[in-house]
């Protein structure tokens, strides 16, 4: 029996086309919502097999609505895109993630029967607790890049890059970590020689750092 699934999607572009390739492929769709209280609604007034998310086009966090859906249904099967392989890039933390969870990187996995096989096989992983499993597909030079660099930056230095970029000073920067001035402008040029952004009278170091974080998400930044 095909698995009932929620999709949860917050672009309505691509809502529009996931659903209709997903029911060529004979999934059973049961419910589409942009919003994460759309999607509480209907877990509950549906009782889905599993639900297929993609929320960070507005901000929001996938992995935090699936936590609030896990909560609704233990065993709910769950597929998460994911735009970068790094999800404290965006905000998030990976234990956190609720067990058994599929998440496939959007720019590395594109075909279809990729999902519709990810979604076939969440409900078993999630009854069973199986770990976060990943889907990355054919690594891009610039994943693989994502995933180097990654390894060499701290939780700490993920967060003050997410503070830069969302404009924060260095003082404000300091009160939300709890630390000072100083340290924050030292964790921030630590971060800058990760990206390779040397020294430049001429452009400013904090604009090239949140440029090159906004091309490590594979967020769209003029």
């Amino acid at each position: 029996m095909n698995e009932r699934v929620l999709v949860v999607v917050d672009d309505g572009f691509e809502l529009a086309t996931i659903v209709p390739a997903l029911r060529l492929h004979e999934l059973d769709i049961i419910g589409e919502a942009r919003s994460e209280s759309v999607a509480l609604n209907l877990m509950r007034r549906l009782q889905p097999d599993v639900v297929l998310l993609d929320m960070h086009i507005a901000g929001i966090s996938a992995i935090k609505i699936a936590i609030n859906l896990r909560k609704t249904n233990p065993l709910v099967g769950l597929v998460i895109l994911e735009s970068c392989s790094d999800v404290r890039f965006l905000g998030d933390n990976l234990n956190d993630i609720p067990v058994g969870t599929t998440i496939i990187l959007k720019r590395s996995a594109t075909d279809i029967l990729v999902l519709c096989n990810a979604i076939t096989d969440s409900k078993v992983a999630a009854n069973k607790g199986l770990e976060v499993s990943w889907i990355n597909g054919n690594v891009s030079i610039h994943e693989k890049a994502l995933q180097i660099l990654s390894v060499h930056l701290t939780d700490g230095q993920v967060q003050t890059l997410r503070l830069v970029a969302d404009g924060f000073t260095n003082a404000q920067i300091g009160r939300v970590r709890y630390t000072s001035e100083k340290a924050v402008e030292q964790i921030i040029s630590r971060v800058a020689q990760e990206f390779n952004i040397q020294p430049d009278r001429n452009r400013n170091m904090r604009v090239q750092l949140v440029n090159e974080y906004y091309r490590w998400i594979g967020a769209p930044h003029h």
